[in-house]
């Protein structure tokens, strides 16, 4: 008679909070983002090391969601915390009434939350936030699901946080990291400084684009069902330092400029000889193609009709020694804004190579700049991963380019221009997206750079000539102050998930390989930047001094310089850009 008395009836399921990763401490794990706007950041946060930053954009309200299971005809609490206006946090698909609730001003962290019951046979529903149209990113963190748990017992635990994490470095740009296998433990997420998060199954990773000479520090997280552990303890290695990116030679700190060699653009004509002596690297524009797709690229000086002064071909080729023999660069940049260059096949790519060492040749030139612009690169549709790039016209360039590598060995000069549009825009979208739809020439320069990072001397993104631009804080700058130039070099040095895609992240390119890209003058262009600005930029990039409001990721003395187009606009303007770097490197 005891034992029926015991049984009763069954035991409810028991209350939990069934949100995956709601404090976004494992990146965007579990969550789905409109239009890639969602970005795990670690300023601000409510709770934990990390928040969710997303961005609307024209017609995307920055909505991020996650479908959850549940149990039927049960009561559920949703809340989170949000920081901005307009800020929305709801729940759908409950099979009774769908709620959401929302916060009208921004300012200190606030709490939503909100109520529902589900339907007499729904199984799950999907949480989610969004912002509105028109307004600045906004952020949430600590979302919560609680109520019934539709599994009971038997349901995956929470996993423990990792134990006995080591880190070592296996070149002067990776580390290795191990750590214990845990129980129960699916996933496991590595967090770097302010790194995006690295996302592995097993119980190690291989971390790269790292920085030579500099002490990283490593935490680990494990991931299941249940949700995120609490990170591990610490563990730090230091790079070794290492060379690579070819072109040695070049001081500490470079002064890079385009020579006007084969036209004079209303800012007259410079001779070789007369370049002075700040210049380190000095690029000849521009060597152009005879069609689009031949990849026959020819060069030759400024007619004397259009360049009266122009010396001889014999007096050029004695100036380039000359500049040489003073520890000079001189490069042949092919491309420009007229030149367009698609090699779009084998033939065209071979053909570049062939023309482009003739030219390398003749003048007795240190290597090769990269001034692809315009139509010159875009991805083909279903080209999503700039890791593995599938089409031609990118593809052949990177193999033409390591053949020239190869052809001139370690002290050939590899230098890049290419525009914002092709480089930093890459952060919010890539090629034509997974749907189409999208310019498919957004961040198309990304498997370049990053195919030849090992060859490359130095990438001065053309911070110029660009429309707004989204940071790392997820804010969007424009060009012709400091704060842009801080904002997109920042990107550069610190590496960026490519369309909002943690598992894609573009790897930090190390700080001698990176130069600031302006126009001289404002005739050379538009979004010219002041001294004072110029400035400004170098001692936050440098030094973590005048930053104003954006917040870099680190501090890079390193920094290898600027870059302008151009030398002879700069004449034209007296000077004043070559002599505010030599006034700050001490030129």
């Amino acid at each position: 008679m005891a034992g029926f008395l015991a049984a009763g009836p069954p035991a409810a399921a028991a209350d939990a909070d069934l949100v995956r990763n709601g404090g976004f401490e494992a990146g965007l794990d579990g969550w789905s983002c409109s239009g890639g706007s969602g970005a795990v950041v670690t300023t601000p946060v409510h709770g934990g090391s990390s928040a969710l930053r997303a961005t609307p954009a024209g017609q995307d309200n920055a909505r991020c969601s996650q479908t959850v299971t549940v149990e039927p005809d049960s009561a559920y609490t949703l809340g989170a915390w949000v920081q901005g206006a307009y800020v929305y946090l709801g729940a759908s698909g409950t099979g009774t009434t769908d709620v959401s609730t929302w916060t009208q001003t921004p300012g200190a962290w606030k709490r939503l939350t909100t109520t529902f019951r589900t339907g007499p046979s729904t199984t799950s529903v999907t949480v989610y936030t969004h912002g509105w149209y028109g307004q600045p990113a906004h952020f949430t963190d600590d979302l919560t699901l609680v109520g019934p748990d539709p599994g009971g017992p038997g349901q995956p635990q929470l996993p423990a946080a990792p134990t006995g994490l080591t880190a070592s470095a296996t070149s002067s740009t990776s580390v290795a990291l191990t750590w214990s296998a845990v129980p129960g433990a699916t996933s496991y997420t590595v967090h770097r400084d302010g790194a995006a998060p690295l996302s592995v199954t097993s119980a190690s990773a291989a971390v790269t684009g790292l920085t030579a000479a500099t002490t990283y520090t490593f935490r680990v997280s494990a991931a299941n069902a249940a949700g995120t552990s609490p990170q591990s303890a610490p563990a730090t290695a230091t790079t070794p330092g290492g060379g690579g990116g070819g072109g040695g030679g070049l001081p500490a700190h470079a002064l890079v400029g385009y020579l006007h060699a084969s036209f004079a653009n209303g800012s007259g004509y410079v001779r070789m000889a007369d370049v002075p002596a700040s210049w380190d690297v000095i690029n000849l524009a521009f060597g152009e193609p005879t069609s689009v797709t031949s990849g026959d690229i020819r060069f030759r000086l400024c007619p004397v009709a259009e360049c009266p002064n122009v010396e001889s071909e014999a007096e050029f080729k004695a100036a380039v020694k000359a500049k040489q023999a003073a520890g000079k660069k001189v490069l042949i940049s092919i491309g420009g804004q007229n030149g367009q260059v698609q090699l779009a096949s084998t033939a065209a790519r071979d053909t570049f190579v062939s023309s482009v060492s003739k030219i390398i040749d003749e003048y007795g030139l240190n290597g090769l700049d990269i001034d692809f612009e315009g139509h010159s690169l875009s991805l083909a549709t279903g080209d999503t991963d700039f890791r593995a790039p599938t089409t031609p016209v990118v593809v052949n360039l990177i193999s033409a380019v390591k053949t020239l590598k190869a052809r001139y060995g370690p002290d050939f000069v590899l230098t890049m221009a290419p525009e914002t549009f092709f480089v930093q825009l890459g952060y919010q979208y890539y090629g034509s997206g997974p749907w189409g739809g999208q310019d498919p020439r957004a961040g198309a320069y990304l498997p370049v750079i990053h195919a030849l990072r090992d060859d490359l001397t130095l990438l001065h993104v053309q911070d110029y000539n660009s429309g707004s631009i989204m940071g790392l804080d997820n804010q969007y700058h424009s060009m012709g102050g400091a704060d842009f130039q801080i904002a997109m070099t920042d990107m550069l040095l610190t590496g960026f998930p490519v369309a909002g895609n943690t598992a894609r992240v573009f790897p930090a390119l190390r700080p001698d390989q990176v130069a600031i890209g302006l126009p001289a003058t404002t005739n050379a262009g538009n979004g010219h930047t002041t001294p004072v600005e110029v400035t400004k930029a170098l001692n936050c990039l440098t030094k973590k001094t005048d930053c104003g409001t954006y917040q870099t990721h680190g501090t890079w003395p390193g920094l290898r310089g600027l870059m302008t187009w151009s030398i002879n606009w700069d004449r034209f303007g007296g000077w004043e850009f070559s002599r505010n770097f030599d006034a700050y490197f001490g030129g």
